[in-house]
């Protein structure tokens, strides 16, 4: 979310903000909410005016009133400011309200109108304008059928969607034996990766209230993705970076704390609404699976940096797992609007013979800081807005694709990565039970 103050000195540099974007819908949002913001300026400064008017007019009553034990035509002139007195109570009263309204339309709009985007973004108007940056790792084409992931994973009895259909529907599954074990283990790993690097490690809540949710993302996102609690306010998180974020909500964090750098792992749920093809059917694109998440806190002046960090990182780690990987920079109509800059890596896939998402890396400057009031005391004392930032470490479903598929033998076995090995009892290599 932009202060409004930036909107209001720089109208035709947010106007231009959202045609990069391809929202032109929301062009007409910037005149409504400075004009609502000027007739909101104008009933805070007349409630200004009466309030400061309303301590000298009942002195004023007082000094009339004492007056009037004396001179009895006093009494008169005192009622006449009682009166007065009354009608700017009266006043301020509407005043009051109008200026509630005002701010909540003001806040409605605000929520609507997109961040800036970095200059580096590439414009264009959906993910097909997304730009390939660099790749890491040679992708390889085997000389041998690759089965679908369900069917690899079947071969080993590792997993049973029919039975996840029957008890919970569509877009849920078990994974059993040994594929169940190398999903545990990818986390594991991630986990203590991320911790090498620094960062704390954490379990957050995987329940958050309706202001969070309103203040870690879009509302348009909010529809798309998140369950809600029936008769309670509180939503399943669809990444932890929810409730990570939002773990700082109306904080000033010190400047020693600063940058705030951690890892969290939780279950995600999402709606995933609509249908999808082929390859993203098994465990593509489901509405429950776990994830290990990347957050960031920290200055402003540290963000890209930490950016450049967050998604290195990523392709550290797949390549670890002898996955190739590349970077995508994501356009300016892909991104969701409290994103200033965003990027994906993307894991080969051997049997599609093409790049697919498995992380998604995020600088969101200080949008969710300024909708959630996250701050914090820089080296001179000045609190100041913080730039929150969030990537993907691992999400085992997707992460399993790509290891099964890059690491699968032509006798059907798979090889299991060296770093996944402490995770696997010293288990190197998965043999097919069919």
């Amino acid at each position: 979310m932009l202060d409004i103050r930036f909107i209001r000195e720089n109208p035709d540099v947010v106007k231009e903000n959202i045609k990069k974007k391809f929202q032109d819908a929301k062009l007409p949002l910037v005149d409504e909410v400075i004009a609502l913001d000027e007739e909101n300026r104008a009933a805070m400064s007349e409630a200004n005016d009466l309030r400061a008017a309303r301590n000298s007019l009942s002195k004023q009553v007082g000094m009339l009133m004492g007056q009037a034990k004396k001179d009895p035509s006093k009494l008169e002139e005192a009622e006449a400011v009682k009166a007065q007195v009354k009608a700017n109570a009266d006043r301020l009263a509407e005043l009051e309200a109008k200026e509630t309204e005002l701010a909540e339309k003001i806040h409605h709009i605000m929520l609507q109108i997109p961040n800036i985007i970095d200059p580096s973004v590439p414009i264009g108007p959906d993910d097909s304008a997304n730009v390939e940056v660099e790749r890491f790792g040679e992708p390889v084409v085997p000389d041998f059928e690759i089965p679908y992931h369900t069917q690899i994973m079947e071969s080993f009895d590792g997993i049973d969607m029919d039975a996840a259909g029957r008890v919970s529907g569509n877009g849920f599954y078990y994974l059993l034996g040994d594929i169940a074990r190398l999903h545990e283990a990818v986390l594991a790993y991630g986990r203590d990766f991320m911790i090498s690097k620094g960062f704390t490690y954490c379990i957050p809540p995987f329940m958050i209230h309706g202001n969070v949710v309103e203040g870690v993302m879009s509302q348009t996102d909010m529809d798309a993705m998140m369950y809600k609690i029936e008769g309670e306010d509180l939503y399943l998180i669809g990444t932890s970076e929810h409730s990570m974020i939002g773990r700082f909500i109306d904080q000033i964090i010190p400047a020693e704390k600063m940058p705030q750098t951690l890892t969290s792992y939780s279950p995600c749920f999402r709606k995933e609404k609509g249908s999808h093809g082929l390859e993203e059917r098994g465990v593509y694109r489901i509405h429950q699976f776990e994830k290990q998440e990347m957050i960031v806190v920290c200055a402003p002046e540290e963000s890209m940096d930490w950016y450049e960090k967050l998604w290195k990182f990523s392709v550290e780690l797949f390549r670890n797992f002898d996955i190739p990987v590349r970077q995508l920079e994501c356009c300016s109509g892909d991104l969701a609007d409290l994103k200033v800059k965003s990027c994906d890596i993307e894991a080969w896939s051997p049997r599609q013979q093409k790049y697919f998402e498995v992380c998604s890396c995020s600088n969101l400057g200080d949008a969710q800081a300024r909708r959630l009031k996250i701050r914090y005391k820089d080296a001179e004392g000045k609190t100041r807005l913080a730039h929150t930032l969030n990537n993907t470490c691992v999400a085992p479903p997707r992460m399993l694709i790509a290891l099964l598929e890059n690491n699968l033998q032509p006798d059907g076995s798979v090889k299991i990565p060296k770093v996944l090995w402490p995770y696997m009892g010293g288990k190197e290599v998965l043999v097919p039970n069919k």
